[in-house]
């Protein structure tokens, strides 16, 4: 099964921290399929399809002290397994993982 894995952290808080992921990602080896950081949420855009036009704002959707800082994509037996793995990536030590299957 695939899973996707949000990555989310108070931005004040990257970089700040043992946030570097190579040793958790050197251990993961083929079961990360893919996976990147992502640039911070001032350099977000969001947008909501309304009434024939298109409302664009600033910045990301949720207005909340922790986001989405990086993804990545895991292949796993299952649940238990992908959880198992996010438990151990080095944000999960401050900031939140959120790991939910793939449609496949």
């Amino acid at each position: 099964m695939k899973f996707m894995m949000w990555v989310c952290v108070d931005d004040a808080l990257v970089g700040t921290t043992e946030d570097d992921p190579g040793a958790w990602i050197a251990e993961t080896g083929s079961r990360r399929l893919e996976g990147s950081q992502l640039r911070p949420v001032s350099d977000a855009t969001t947008l909501w399809p309304r009434d024939g036009g298109v409302f664009v704002s600033d910045g990301p959707f949720a207005e909340t002290k922790e986001q989405i800082a990086g993804y990545d994509i895991l292949e796993c037996a299952d649940m238990d397994e992908a959880l198992a793995i996010a438990a151990k990536h080095p944000v999960a030590k401050f900031g939140a993982i959120e790991v939910r299957p793939i449609w496949e």
